[in-house]
């Protein structure tokens, strides 16, 4: 922590002393680029106060007056992707060239048929949903507001093409079309998040109150992230940089009755001259969750502090921003023991030896940490910079450091010492050059990477201590022949991994010699990553697109030498030295409709792997589980990685039927199906593990921007329908992997703004419940349907969260 600090302090002394000279660009010609006008609604012609414009690649914006008018002033001159923004109306792009004092209204819609937001991730610019060929869901703050959800990834569950395979409420990990873990990138502060991502239990380390949008993009992205983005990338964007002239801050607060979930969060923000700053703060704690058949699920409980700061500048030569977050997070492992009455067992000290005993009322409802036990501190800083030249050129650096520390308790005896501890420190370095517009092409070309360090510093050993070296140097280019979009690239990829070999004594302490625990060795992997795609705009109400990409993903640390009880997943896991990269190969088609009566969406895919890696149940000789003997005190069963060529196939579509003048009203519906195969393989291992089942989400919502003359705006309430399908095309080899009934949630939500005289908000509430009719069900991404059998009821596992409601309040400040 002290050196990050001292490390913050020295980058924003560098900072400071960027001269504004080094663009190259006249003081007088700078002063002289503004941008101004008026945001009123498309029907009224009345203004619209409060409403944002923002422009992406220069992370600065304004906000209208009463009279709806805007002023952004002190603009570099050039082309960017303007967006407009106010709650109730589709958000609306446009590119604009400013040179000069330039002008230009907007007018805000209340249906869809212009919705076309901005997009940022997997782009060199930020560019309009219509304009990029691959498929992207954007999720807003005002949606997180509307949602149930314990952490961040379990907010964006319900996008179509989007799962969570979870271990508990609070350890949840993003899935997009059948394919997580690694394969997954998140962005988080512009730079890719690592922290054990390989891990069934380990989480995602981002505050998920510190977001303004979400950016989900589904298909191989190695062209712009390099390795692990084989299957899409989730970017979590932080709130951007408040207008100038402007000090705002938040309090809120949601607790949750089914396992007392509480949280607080508050944060502030200002912008002075071009100097803007932002500090956050949130504290969550849950006790264990309930739901009808298991009663209280023992250890499910957890709690967060987690906190930040920015600092940044936005002057004519460019932007530089100074970020730094702490994710920090205690959370019990839910093992699913139980005794023979059914009835869950802790782990106790009875005259000074570990004993088993049946959890008691006063356990149901205690906040405090037992073991198994985790302890989560994530601290990241990251430096992110723009600078523009006079020819129209920008280039841009982003650094990031990252140190994530991962313990884990087991032991009664000693319940404050690591069994388990992991010590990840992430070096992540990006640098682009983006071209001047030349002829209709935006070109970007680039390096990125990271440098990683991995240290075991605790009595067990699951993985060895490693270091990596990652590089790739990619171009990625685009231009719009009048309705059409052309974009794709190259990029050329290494990575250098060294596992440091480790032996053990009798006493399982590193030693000379002994048992080898990790053998040491060295890998390299290299590849070569491209995409291409189209968008068209056939008319005002139709786009299709089309886009195919071929990414790679590097075998991760685990995969190729995992030795040892991986506690949240109740396995004994073996890595594979022998494994080779993943190479992706897939084909994306989608159409957007947009009416004054509906939209529609509708995307297929099609995706070829080769090398594709998973893990199986290992048997014996007498063909029952395979048990190691060695450091496996719990009796787990031996999984080791293995490889096939595979392929999957599937798609989303997205129905929302608005129907004119009734616009107040939407009847929307998703379904997402993907289906996952291995090549050439046995009925038995011939699916895919880990795969979701089909999903059908249908949703009745009432959105009202003002009701009378009330003090409620932006009122809405709504009934959903979330149906998951039976899965049954299972990996079912050495019984890997169990089939999973299908189930079907009811879920309801009510909130709204409430306002003042001047139609300013007061603060807002929010009301949810999920799972009304509280049904009992195992969702096929829990691992906890994998805990022991229920004795008392034959049942196998751990069920999911029962009936649940939630209230939340969120007070917006402003000071003057």
């Amino acid at each position: 922590m002290h050196n990050l600090r001292v490390l913050m302090l020295g980058i924003w002394g560098i900072l400071l002393a960027v001269p504004a000279a080094f663009a190259g660009i006249p003081v007088d010609e700078i002063e002289a680029n503004s941008l101004s006008g008026k945001v009123t609604d498309k029907t009224s012609h009345q203004p619209l106060p409060g409403a944002t414009v923002y422009l992406p690649d220069l992370k600065l914006g304004a906000a209208t007056n009463a009279e709806g008018q805007y002023l952004i002033k002190n603009l570099p001159r050039g082309r960017y992707v303007v967006e407009v923004h106010y709650i109730g109306y589709a958000a609306f792009t446009e590119t604009i060239t400013i040179n000069g004092a330039t002008s230009k209204d907007f007018e805000l819609s209340e249906t869809l048929i212009e919705k076309n937001e901005v997009v940022i991730t997997g782009a060199s610019l930020a560019t309009s949903m219509k304009k990029t060929p691959t498929p992207v869901s954007i999720i807003r703050r005002d949606y997180l507001d509307d949602q149930i959800s314990t952490n961040i990834i379990d907010a964006i569950s319900k996008v179509p093409g989007v799962t969570q395979l979870t271990t508990g409420p609070a350890i949840s990990k993003p899935f997009i079309r059948g394919l997580g873990y690694n394969r997954v990138v998140v962005v988080s502060d512009g730079i890719r998040q690592e922290g054990q991502q390989w891990g069934d239990e380990h989480g995602i380390e981002v505050d998920d109150y510190n977001v303004s949008r979400i950016e989900i993009l589904k298909g191989p992205s190695s062209l712009i992230y390099g390795s692990d983005a084989l299957a899409g990338v989730v970017n979590i964007v932080p709130p951007a940089p408040l207008p100038l002239g402007k000090i705002k801050g938040n309090v809120e607060a949601n607790y949750q009755t089914n396992n007392g979930l509480m949280a607080y969060h508050a944060d502030i923000a200002g912008n002075n001259n071009g100097i803007n700053w932002s500090a956050f703060i949130t504290q969550k704690q849950a006790h264990d969750y309930h739901n009808k058949y298991d009663n209280y699920v023992f250890n499910s409980r957890f709690n967060n502090t987690n906190y930040g700061a920015t600092i940044g500048i936005n002057k004519q030569w460019g932007f530089s921003h100074l970020s730094f977050t702490s994710f920090n997070q205690h959370l019990g492992l839910v093992e699913g023991e139980r005794d023979a009455d059914g009835t869950f067992i802790k782990p106790v000290v009875i005259n000074g030896e570990a004993e088993e005993a049946p959890i008691t009322n006063k356990d149901h409802r205690d906040y405090s940490m037992t073991v198994p036990k985790q302890q989560i501190n994530h601290n990241k800083i990251v430096w992110d910079n723009s600078l523009y030249f006079n020819n129209g050129g920008r280039i841009g650096l982003t650094l990031g450091y990252q140190i994530n520390n991962r313990r884990e308790y087991g032991d009664v005896l000693t319940p404050n010492t690591p069994g388990l501890f992991l010590n990840l420190h992430t070096f992540n370095y990006a640098l682009k050059y983006y071209l001047a517009e030349s002829n209709g092409w935006q070109t970007t070309v680039g390096v990125n990477g990271m440098q990683q360090n991995n240290k075991n510093k605790g009595e067990e050993f699951l993985i060895p201590a490693y270091s990596l070296f990652d590089i790739g140097a990619f171009a990625v280019t685009s231009k719009t022949f009048n309705k059409l979009t052309l974009s794709g690239g190259l990029r050329f990829d290494n990575r250098t991994l060294h596992s440091e070999g480790l032996t053990l004594n009798d006493d399982d302490q590193p030693a000379p010699t002994g048992t080898v625990k990790f053998a040491d060795f060295n890998r390299n992997f290299f590849n070569v990553s491209a995409s291409a795609g189209i968008s068209y705009e056939a008319s005002d109400k139709v786009t299709l697109k089309l886009n195919a990409a071929r990414g790679f993903r590097a075998p991760n640390i685990a995969e190729l030498s995992a030795n040892g009880v991986h506690e949240g997943t109740i396995k004994y896991e073996y890595g594979n030295q022998d494994l080779k990269p993943e190479i992706s190969t897939q084909v994306d088609a989608g159409i957007d409709f947009n009416t004054e009566h509906l939209s529609l969406t509708a995307n297929i895919f099609y995706n070829y792997i080769n090398n594709f890696i998973y893990s199986r149940k290992l048997v014996n000789s007498e063909g029952t589980d395979s048990i190691p003997s060695f450091d496996n005190a719990e009796g787990f069963a031996a999984f080791k990685f293995q490889q096939n060529n595979a392929h999957l196939y599937g798609g989303e579509i997205m129905l929302d039927i608005h129907p004119h003048p009734i616009d107040w009203l939407h009847f929307e519906n998703t379904f997402s199906y993907v289906r996952a195969t291995a090549i050439n393989a046995t009925d038995s291992t011939k699916n895919l593990p880990n795969i979701p089942a089909g999903r059908w989400l249908s949703e009745l919502k009432g959105k009202f921007k003002k009701v009378g003359k009330s003090p409620f705006q932006n009122l809405y309430v709504g009934v959903q329908m979330d149906l998951n399908m039976a899965q049954n095309n299972i990996f079912y080899a050495y019984q890997t992997e169990t089939s999973t009934k299908g189930y079907t949630l009811l879920n309801a939500g009510l909130g709204t703004d409430i306002v003042n005289k001047k139609s300013k908000t007061l603060f807002s509430l929010h009301f949810a419940v999920n799972n009304i009719t509280d049904v009992a069900y195992q969702n096929h991404l829990s691992r906890l349907k994998y805990a022991p059998i229920n004795e008392a009821t034959g049942r196998m596992g751990v069920f999911n969260m029962g009936r649940n409601f939630s209230m939340k309040l969120a007070i917006p400040i402003d000071f003057k």
